[in-house]
């Protein structure tokens, strides 16, 4: 797993916030990394990925203050409390987290909303604080209306947006307020109103790992077996990740690995075992970490060899 996604600038921002020299000496470097972003959707995904590096909520607030224009720092620390606030929640379910979990998860959260409308005001061409507000809301539990409004805020500054787009498909699912018929629409509506190629062919094969996820044993693999599920998934792939103009760009691997896992437990193991060859072994943890959570490459390994790559 490279928590770079092979992006050589997303790999020089992580060294940056995590070598030598002193905290606010580290902001001139990381900035001018972040100055590379080519469009709205480019600098969320590096701000994402400089925001899940331990330690940078320690310093990243005092380069905030200090700054003439304080909105990059200010989005940094937005998407690094979200990161932090879900570290101190954890991953399990709600009723095993305890409450003084969730004071802290909900005080960081509320630390990065802040930020994060402040950034909005000042830079309001930028998709990205309303991309990182989309996941401060799930876990603040803002409500659908309000969770739809900061997702079209997002994809009105940045069409197309994919990781914007994922976060809309989280919110409408049942585990957050949705459910399955929302998910579905949704995820089919935004493939079929973008061009061919785009990468938000995806969705359906996210939707439908989710719907899978939720059925009991047994009943999820009757689910994902279904006639009707195996050719949506067929539709998608052709959509996105077969078409010819999908661009390997960012984190296509995590594209790749979604729909890998969601024909092989489809039972179309050649439609899997291309997918795991293109990836070379390249696992990301999105969605192997619904079948391990500790540690993604192993279901990766498991299924890509009974699938026969």
């Amino acid at each position: 797993m490279d928590p770079g996604y092979g992006d050589p600038r997303l790999a020089a921002l992580r060294a940056a916030a995590t070598g030598p020299g002193t905290d606010g000496g580290r902001w001139p470097g990381i900035a001018g990394q972040l100055s590379l972003a080519v469009d709205g959707e480019d600098l969320t995904w590096l701000v994402e990925g400089l925001a899940s590096v331990d330690g940078t909520e320690a310093w990243i607030g005092a380069v905030a203050a200090e700054a003439p224009d304080p909105a990059l720092p200010l989005l940094v620390s937005g998407a690094r409390h979200i990161e932090w606030a879900w570290q101190a929640r954890t991953r399990k379910m709600a009723k095993y987290v305890s409450k003084e979990q969730f004071e802290v998860f909900h005080a960081r959260l509320a630390v990065a909303e802040e930020q994060l409308y402040e950034v909005a005001e000042r830079e309001p061409d930028w998709a990205a604080p309303w991309y990182f507000l989309q996941i401060a809301g799930r876990g603040l539990q803002v409500g659908q209306r309000l969770a739809a409004r900061r997702f079209e805020a997002a994809v009105r500054r940045s069409p197309g947006h994919l990781a914007g787009h994922r976060q809309q498909l989280q919110q409408v699912c049942g585990k957050w307020g949705g459910s399955h018929a929302q998910m579905h629409d949704f995820a089919r509506q935004a493939m079929l109103g973008a061009p061919e190629g785009s990468p938000l062919g995806e969705l359906v094969a996210i939707a439908h790992l989710e719907h899978w996820l939720d059925e009991e044993a047994g009943a999820d693999t009757r689910y994902i077996r279904r006639s009707d599920v195996v050719v949506e998934l067929y539709e998608a792939a052709e959509r996105s990740v077969h078409h010819p103009d999908f661009v390997r760009r960012r984190d296509w691997t995590r594209s790749f690995n979604t729909f890998a896992l969601a024909f092989a437990l489809a039972g179309e193991n050649e439609a899997a075992r291309d997918l795991f060859r293109v990836l070379e072994g390249s696992v990301t943890e999105f969605p192997w970490m619904y079948l391990n959570g500790h540690d993604p490459t192993v279901p990766f390994r498991e299924w890509r060899s009974r699938v026969g790559a």
